[in-house]
């Protein structure tokens, strides 16, 4: 079997790396197409994935639309060559178009109900969407909901174990207490109109815990001097290992907030953009969700001031992943029985308790 897979952001890479490792020790030939985005290529070269990048992208409607042609000529003829029997992705309206064009199937993922623009781009020339449970928008036959979330693509226990030389790479003592705060850059073209902490919450929590814990920031883009002695200096692929062995983590960003909600990290989330699986989180005590600054402080106050935070946030972790599905597993499974695999899910929901 013979799989193109396009690659547009950093969190796609931990999506796909445990798939594409079981699929290649299972003799199959997998091509990664990867947009040049923050980290991106930075991620595939330290898990020695090979891959093919095609640029940068694009900012502006016009710069976007001529992306969209070079990146689909660039898949396309590289998609010549490989002949894929499947493409693959996260809403990649790239690989969409051009399997359309080479009449293959594209099956992908999608998780964020307001990238809109993006899903009038993909999901008409794709044959399966897959989407989590909890998932708020209804998109047709395509779409095939799983009991899991996207970070368990990387994160399930089958895979992740947190590293505990993280305290030495961060240069703290082992289980000296740290926060990590996560800002986003707020360019994404589901970001526009949104937002999240104010530049005087984020100096005045930097201040409430600085004294008792280290604080460390991860951050698209530059942060005013007083904040950038904050910014955390890591390898990109050691964030996970980061986040679970964290007192607490606020941010704006849902993936991060997402991720301590698989480990068991108390979280949160500062954001005005509504999504299925934070929502979902939130209402199962992992995540304390936020639409803008608004009593954030006091809130980092009271879970601070709780002597089993972690204990608890890690029972209703265990809890809420004991009802889960192993995605990996359903992925695989998917492609290796393709298209009999979609149909048994179609008709029959209880077919996904197999992936467990």
């Amino acid at each position: 079997m013979r799989i193109l897979i396009d690659i547009g952001h950093p969190a796609h890479v931990h999506y796909f790396k445990n798939f594409i490792s079981i699929m290649r020790n299972k003799g199959h030939d997998i091509l990664i197409t990867a947009r040049d985005k923050e980290v991106t290529h930075q991620l595939l070269n330290e898990y020695k994935l090979d891959y093919y990048s095609r640029g940068r992208g694009k900012n502006s409607a016009i710069g976007k639309l001529i992306y969209m042609l070079k990146a689909d000529w660039f898949l396309y003829k590289k998609a010549r060559k490989f002949k894929p029997d499947y493409f693959l992705s996260f809403v990649s309206p790239y690989a969409a178009q051009v399997s359309w064009l080479l009449r293959k199937p594209h099956i992908t993922f999608d998780d964020t109900e307001h990238a809109n623009t993006a899903r009038k781009f993909y999901l008409p020339f794709s044959n399966v969407v897959f989407t989590p449970f909890c998932f708020m928008s209804q998109l047709g036959y395509k779409q095939i909901s799983f009991n899991g979330f996207m970070e368990l693509l990387y994160l399930h226990k089958d895979y992740f174990k947190p590293d505990p030389d993280i305290y030495k790479q961060l240069g703290i003592e082992p289980g000296q207490p740290y926060v990590l705060l996560r800002f986003v850059s707020w360019n994404a073209n589901h970001d526009i109109g949104q937002s999240g902490l104010d530049l005087q919450t984020k100096r005045a929590i930097i201040e409430r815990l600085k004294d008792k814990y280290r604080v460390f920031i991860c951050a698209e883009g530059s942060m005013p001097q007083d904040l950038e002695q904050y910014r955390i200096k890591i390898s990109p692929s050691q964030i996970h290992d980061v986040l679970a062995c964290a007192t607490l983590f606020i941010g704006e960003g849902a993936t991060m907030a997402s991720e301590c909600a698989m480990l068991g990290t108390p979280a949160i989330y500062v954001n005005s953009l509504e999504l299925g699986y934070m929502k979902e989180q939130e209402k199962r005590g992992l995540i304390c969700g936020f639409r803008s600054s608004a009593g954030v402080l006091d809130k980092i106050d009271e879970l601070l001031s709780g002597e089993d935070l972690s204990e608890s946030t890690k029972q209703k972790r265990d809890i809420m992943l004991s009802e889960m599905i192993n995605p990996t597993k359903m992925l695989v499974d998917t492609f290796e029985n393709y298209p009999r695999s979609i149909l048994s899910m179609r008709i029959n929901r209880m077919y996904q308790n197999r992936f467990k």
